[in-house]
Formats: structure tokens, C-alpha cells, sequence
């Protein structure tokens, strides 16, 4: 593993909130990348465990926008050269120090795909000045909604066998090109099929099914579904759908 991807913790200091910025930088050998949250079906999601950090309440991410990847006609979602991860940590007790100890679970890709851990053992620096890959990571973040000009979004839901079937339908400006949308569900144990993502007018239509993984009858929160377009021009991140 060592010799596809190479890992460092980049040091952001302290927020206005009392926060720790960070980054994980991942620096990916000639040709192979690795995915998103949402990986699609031919990538492997990303998984972290900080269960043995020091005086770490909370560890939110900040997803850079990812690139849309074609293997064999398979739709995968992800980033090749480099990563750049901003993480925020919130301290349990913020008089003390931060140590973010754990590990993080990857897909590797190029001709082949291969799962692989990385070990991350570092203490966090408070007075540590603004990092600029912090920072342009940050910025290459996807629009908000409103940013985005989203006017509306609504989520209409109907049965199918062994599950349910999301239709989307969201009021906003393109975002350029050949628009992917990626519909995620809220909850980790309902698997989303790759999304259909099709526009007309100033209408982006996106449609994905949804199976439990118990294979059992389920309840879907619309709050918590999240929606992510992904343009030639920008992203746009847009979370909960109203009935419709």
C-alpha cells in the first residue's frame, strides 16, 4: 500500500469555534486514484475509525468535489493524483490537547481495484498558521444550495421489489455539462443504485432505487437524503427534499 499512496496530516490550528482544522493529504502513485464518499458501484467507500484518538468529541469532513470516472461503462466517484480531506475536530475538553490516532479504510484504483489501511498517529497543533491546501481544498468544496440558486427541491418515492424507487426533482441552474446526481439516502444501511440523472429545462430530474440491506421493508427520513450534482462548472450540495 505504501507504494500507491502516501499519507500526511496537514495542521490548520484553531477555529473561531473552539475547532481544530486538519487534513488528511493523500498523495496517489502515477495513474491510480481513489473514491468519494459515495463511491458509486465499482468503488470501495472510504471508512475511518478515530475510536483510539485523544480528547476528541466529534471528527466532521469536508469533502472536496470529487471527479466522475468511467471503468469499463461503470460509473465510479472519486479523485486521482491527490486528496486533500479538511477534517474539523471538535475536543472534548478544548484545555487540552487533541491527539487524532486511528485508522482509515480505502479503495485503490487503476487496472485493477484493491482495498488498503492507512494508520494515522498525530497531535494536533493549535497554534499551527493557515495551511493554503487546507484552504484551497476548502474552497473547491460544492456550492450550497443557495449559492447554487436551487429554488426547490422535491423527492417522490414509490414501491419496488425489495424496496423503493426516489425521483428527485430540483429547480436550479445548471451546473455545466453532463450533469451526474448522486442520490444518498441518510442512512448507511440503505444501498442506493447509480442515479439516472437527466434535465429539462431549468429542471434537473434523478432517480435512483433503494434497497435495505436486511432486504426488509424500510422507512426513508426525505430530511436526510442528500443530493449532490455534480457539473462542469461546479457542484452543488443539497440536503433533505420535501414530498412531491
Amino acid at each position: 500500500m505504501n507504494d500507491l499512496v502516501q499519507i500526511a496530516v496537514l495542521d490548520g490550528g484553531m477555529t473561531r469555534r473552539g475547532t481544530y482544522m486538519t487534513a488528511l493529504d493523500l498523495t496517489l502513485s502515477d495513474g491510480w486514484k481513489t473514491y468519494w464518499r459515495a463511491p458509486g458501484d465499482a468503488g470501495i467507500p472510504p471508512a475511518f475509525d478515530w475510536g483510539r484518538s485523544d480528547n476528541v468529541r466529534q471528527v466532521s469532513y469536508i469533502w472536496p468535489t470529487p471527479h466522475v470516472f468511467d471503468q469499463g461503462g461503470v460509473q465510479s466517484i472519486g479523485y486521482k493524483t491527490r486528496l486533500v480531506l479538511p477534517i474539523e475536530v471538535t475536543p472534548l475538553d478544548p484545555t487540552r490537547p487533541v491527539k487524532l490516532r486511528g485508522t482509515i479504510d480505502i479503495g485503490l484504483c487503476k487496472d485493477v481495484c484493491i482495498p488498503g489501511s492507512l494508520s494515522v498517529d498525530h497531535a494536533l497543533d493549535a497554534d499551527a498558521k493557515r495551511d493554503p491546501a487546507i484552504a484551497a481544498a476548502l474552497a473547491d468544496r460544492p456550492y450550497t444550495e443557495s449559492e447554487a440558486g436551487v429554488a426547490a427541491a422535491s423527492c417522490r418515492l414509490s414501491p419496488i421489489d425489495g424496496g423503493m424507487r426516489i425521483e428527485a426533482r430540483i429547480d436550479m441552474p445548471s451546473a455545466g455539462g453532463n450533469e451526474v446526481a448522486v442520490i444518498e439516502p441518510g442512512n448507511p444501511q440503505i444501498w442506493a443504485s447509480e442515479t439516472e440523472t437527466r434535465r429539462t429545462g431549468g429542471t434537473l430530474l434523478a432517480a435512483s432505487d433503494l434497497v435495505h440491506v436486511e432486504s426488509g421493508p424500510f422507512a426513508l427520513d426525505r430530511s436526510a437524503v442528500r443530493i449532490t450534482v455534480l457539473g462542469k462548472r461546479h457542484a452543488v450540495d443539497i440536503i433533505g427534499c420535501t414530498p412531491g
